[in-house]
């Protein structure tokens, strides 16, 4: 249904800010200097400063999903306008002041929430094994890369779920009535019949024979529109962890040492796999309510212990617990820790062995009997066996660690020895390659090409590049990489001489004249038949919607849908710019269908989605307005002083 928005420009530009600017995580690219005061914080909500360094993250992670989102339409310079700037740092104060909230709300997540979260992540769906359980090692590994232990990891998946709770009870809330939704599904699937009449262009340019006088003013006017681009041909130089790895090669006893400092990614924690039946008594239940619980699950255990072959059936039937009881109380396997049980439940599960059934254990959620289905002691693999992969994290961790080391000698010696690049090379061990560049992206580049870096073309072309061949200074262009650059040659950009492009110049005047003439016949035949309200000329009938437009233009599918359904029939005439000029007569409302109970039900969902994020947004604000919220003012530009 909601193909309706295609055609609502606006709207559209709206949604995709709610989508692109909120949701930052504060987590690494340059920013804008001037946008920042002296002392390098961007706002502050009750007392807690926002740095520039916060600023840059959330602004690297847009412009990493904005290149997603937009492939080869991505244009940096979108995120250079002060009001994305300012969209960017109220997003985050948005995020700052909702933080507040859930922390003044007391709002946190439960174990098991957060274990659930856990097991939902692709990610960490990836790392199972086989026998479905989670490589516990890849998965400390993964995370120690990102310098971060199982339990930080934990507490951010917990802090993440906290703060979505206010945003989620508003997006269930939201709720928008069935007459809405009927009306916007009939508005965007709404048909009518339509007949046209063209007066293309092309078909009155062999109407126009401009003079060589008309010729040569067209040119003086848009000399520019004639123009070849400047190019600058350079050498360029790239630093990175990658290209510094080549030179790392450890020997085994460095490998050996970095095993055995790292002995605890290579080793296995011990694993159960467990199913348990649970009576629920929560910390907050009555004594009595504690007793009575505690009796069922002594009388359970009994059941359990006389028949351990009947766990199973046993759970189904008598388990309180509505993860586990459908499939006979099995948890599957884990570690100590990753069962909201607490430390009593794993001291009960990992004392056990294979087939064991524990006695009535006592935990926060009630009484658990827990049957220990499989045991897998811990192990740590040795050396040889993880030699490979330990080779390959040595490389990484050491090569990240030399560009660290590297990067202000890097732009030392490219500073240093201004006229070429071959020291900085040398010193490196890095390729010196060349290239051909503009002044603005290539679009046949991908658009992360660092050629393509704005950055590094601003350098290219500034005057000491370009006229005194000197080294652009290292340039940091995100992703851990350093470029530098020489321009080798360099070509202005030229106006070739009348004579060299009469003939482009002669075809824009060309088009230019036939347009304006089908314009001006076109205006005048609608005139005429506004008049008379005849047909004549015009082509069979066609019927078109918004989602069905049948090859027509959006310029004249927005006329047709603007004429006044209470005065049908009626012409309308629309300028297709260099195409010329077209005429519908829109005839009148197909008959619409009925809208199908799905497709009215997923209009109605779209469309409190949007009144959800609207809502969201009205309540962020409140909250802004009761924080202490200062904001840093950018000095103001050029074109706005």
């Amino acid at each position: 249904m909601l193909d309706f928005f295609r055609n609502h420009q606006r709207l559209m530009m709206a949604l995709l800010i709610l989508i692109v600017v909120p949701g930052l995580g504060i987590v690494g690219v340059q920013g804008f200097s001037s946008f920042f005061d002296d002392s390098a914080y961007v706002a502050s909500v009750n007392g807690h400063k926002i740095s520039r360094v916060e600023y840059d993250n959330a602004l690297r992670q847009q412009v990493d999903r904005a290149r997603q989102m937009l492939g080869p339409q991505f244009d940096p310079k979108m995120f250079e306008t002060p009001a994305m700037r300012s969209a960017l740092i109220d997003s985050i104060v948005q995020q700052r002041v909702l933080a507040d909230e859930t922390q003044r709300l007391h709002l946190t997540a439960s174990d098991e929430a957060v274990r659930r979260a856990l097991l939902a992540d692709p990610v960490i769906s990836s790392l199972r094994k086989p026998d479905g359980t989670i490589d516990v090692e890849r998965y400390k590994q993964l995370l120690a890369m990102q310098g971060m232990t199982p339990e930080q990891y934990d507490e951010r998946i917990r802090y993440g779920l906290a703060t979505e709770q206010l945003p989620g009870s508003i997006q269930a809330s939201a709720f928008t009535s069935k007459a809405l939704a009927q009306s916007l599904t009939e508005l965007a699937e709404q048909r009518r019949d339509v007949q046209g009449l063209a007066f293309r262009a092309a078909d009155y340019a062999s109407k126009v024979q401009p003079t060589d006088a008309q010729i040569k003013s067209y040119y003086d006017a848009h000399r520019n529109d004639f123009a070849t681009p400047e190019t600058a041909q350079i050498q360029y130089v790239l630093l990175s962890p990658a290209n510094l790895s080549a030179s790392i090669k450890p020997t085994d006893a460095e490998l050996k040492k970095y095993y055995d400092d790292n002995i605890a990614r290579y080793r296995t924690e011990g694993e159960v796999r467990a199913s348990h039946i649970l009576i629920n008594a929560p910390k907050d239940a009555s004594d009595a309510d504690k007793a009575k619980a505690k009796a069922k699950a002594d009388e359970l255990q009994k059941q359990v212990k006389a028949h351990p072959d009947q766990f199973a059936q046993i759970a189904e039937k008598n388990s309180e617990d509505p993860g586990s009881a459908s499939k006979g109380g099995d948890l599957g396997y884990f570690a100590r820790g990753m069962i909201a049980g607490g430390k009593a439940f794993d001291d009960a599960a990992f004392n056990l062995k294979k087939g064991d059934v524990s006695d009535v254990v006592q935990s926060d959620f009630g009484y658990h009997i827990i049957q220990a289905t499989d045991v897998k002691p811990a192990a740590t693999k040795s050396f040889d066996e993880v030699k490979d992969s330990l080779a390959k994290d040595y490389v990484a961790q050491q090569a990240t660690k030399n560009f660290a080391d590297a990067a202000q000698g890097f732009t030392d010696a490219v500073y240093e020895k201004s006229k070429t690049l071959q020291p900085a090379a040398d010193k490196y061990k890095l390729q010196i390659q060349t290239a051909t560049v503009g002044p603005k992206a290539d679009p046949k580049l991908p658009p992360d090409s660092p050629l393509n870096n704005p950055k590094l073309l601003s350098a290219v072309f500034a005057s000491d590049s370009v006229k005194d061949h000197n080294n652009t200074q290292g340039i940091d262009i995100g992703n851990n990489t350093l470029i530098a650059a020489r321009v080798t040659d360099y070509k202005p950009a030229t106006v070739p001489a009348l004579d060299v492009v009469k003939d482009a110049v002669r075809a824009k005047v060309v088009a230019e004249e036939a347009a304006a003439i089908a314009k001006k016949e076109g205006a005048a035949k609608l005139a005429e038949l506004q008049k008379s309200n005849a047909t004549a000329g015009l082509s069979s009938a066609s019927t078109v919607s918004r989602n069905d437009p049948q090859g027509l233009p959006p310029a004249a599918l927005s006329a047709i849908f603007k004429a006044d359904a209470s005065k049908l029939p009626a012409y309308v005439g629309v300028d297709l710019g260099k195409d010329g000029y077209a005429i519908y007569r829109v005839n009148g409302i197909a008959k619409a269908t009925p809208v199908a109970a799905d497709r009215l039900a997923g209009a109605q969902q779209q469309v409190a989605q949007v009144y959800a994020q609207a809502e969201m947004e009205a309540y962020l604000e409140a909250l802004k307005a009761r924080s202490k919220v200062k904001l840093m003012q950018a000095p103001a530009t050029a074109d706005q002083q």
